[in-house]
């Protein structure tokens, strides 16, 4: 725990230090007026920013940023020593508290991250908390984001082949890891369908239910906190079982696929969008050791257990004998994607937004440059998987 905090500390500080060719070139603080000589700038006050920096860096600072004061730059401002001195010495309850939760399980884990984090996302993206879906190669503006957002749910409609007529189109919907229930809401109003979501997170259930209660959809969509490995439905229950971005979540990903095609009903489609590492060559038997240790700090931020390949799913789904199987790398398509949250999340209103939140949401934004790396070097994978069970 203490390195891990250790190398978020170091990360914070790059983040604060921006390097040029002279050296260290501080730009996030401004100096004090008697400190000016020094040559630092910024765009921020050191008050404002020390308020919002240590509320939620305090805890993290105090059990971890200590060895890391003999590194601050020569030119760094007395007023940056004094604000990293007082952060690193502070001594706050929350630290033992922290120390404890090592040995927490997964799920907790995953629920405590989006009780913190989706009241960010919702108020900086919106109600969709999965990629957008873009042409390769386009050059999009910020505007353009949340209408790919919805794009990636009419794009993974159609790969899958649902049909819109109001004789085949699906009557019931099941939103497996639904977020705060943008897309089931979505799929309630297209197809006039009866949905159900579930997620680990009470604040997400809360807030989704709230949402359509709102929007006039109570009577349409519910939410409730379940596990995707263990579904609270029947068999046979939904035509349409829909996973966004959910399947990376699962630490054994043959009972989750066993999962979702139990609750599917006969004839009825099943639609998994997620997270893969790239397919292993026949003479691999592993990803590469610089690929795993990638993939392990993209994990601990974003408690993520194993990956696996987009061959791996297609292969648990035949081993179900589910019917017209296919699958599809999108992820040239969501390529903009990632640098377009980076971008909102270094605004005034990200940056502020996200040290409110707590510090799981701050390790999941400093992760963000670690999935572009896993992108650009062919190592992470957009996939899309879908097939259909037996009538």
């Amino acid at each position: 725990m203490r390195d891990f905090l250790f190398d978020i500390a170091s990360i914070l500080l790059d983040i604060i230090f921006v390097r040029n060719s002279g050296g260290h070139s501080l730009c996030f603080l401004n100096p004090a007026p008697e400190e000016a000589a020094e040559g630092s700038h910024s765009d921020f006050s050191i008050s404002s920013m020390t308020l919002a920096f240590s509320s939620t860096c305090q805890h993290l600072l105090t059990y971890s940023l200590k060895p890391q004061l003999q590194f601050l730059p020569p030119r760094a401002p007395a007023s940056m020593r004094r604000l990293t001195s007082a952060l690193a010495s502070a001594t706050t309850r929350g630290v033992e508290a922290d120390a404890k939760d090592d040995g927490v399980v997964l799920k907790k884990g995953i629920a405590e991250f989006y009780d913190e984090s989706s009241g960010v996302w919702e108020d900086i993206w919106g109600d969709h908390m999965h990629h957008g879906f873009y042409d390769p190669g386009s050059t999009v503006s910020v505007s353009d984001h949340r209408a790919a957002q919805i794009r990636m749910i009419e794009e993974a409609l159609r790969f899958s082949g649902i049909s819109e007529d109001p004789k085949k189109r699906p009557e019931s919907v099941v939103d497996v890891g639904c977020g705060i229930g943008g897309s089931s809401r979505y799929l309630a109003r297209k197809f006039e369908a009866k949905c159900q979501g579930i997620t680990l997170s009470p604040v997400q259930a809360q807030r989704a239910n709230s949402l359509a209660a709102a929007q006039g959809l109570a009577d349409k969509v519910s939410f409730q906190v379940a596990d995707a490995l263990d579904q609270p439905f029947p068999d046979g229950q939904f035509d349409l079982v829909w996973s966004m971005e959910s399947g990376e979540h699962m630490p054994d990903k043959a009972k989750f696929v066993n999962e979702l095609a139990r609750v599917a009903a006969p004839g009825g489609t099943i639609i998994i969008v997620t997270w893969c590492h790239r397919d292993l060559a026949p003479s691999e038997e592993s990803l590469q050791p610089w690929e795993k240790e990638l993939l392990n700090k993209i994990c601990k931020a974003y408690y993520l257990p194993a990956w696996c390949s987009t061959a791996d799913y297609v292969k648990l789904l035949q081993s179900l004998s589910l019917q017209d199987i296919k699958a599809a790398d999108w992820s040239q398509n969501v390529a903009p994607f990632w640098p377009a949250v980076i971008r909102s999340a270094l605004t005034w209103k990200g940056l502020t937004s996200m040290l409110r939140s707590g510090l799981k949401t701050i390790k999941g934004a400093l992760a963000m440059p670690l999935m572009i790396e896993g992108y650009k070097k062919d190592l992470i994978k957009f996939a899309i998987i879908t097939c259909r069970k037996l009538e």
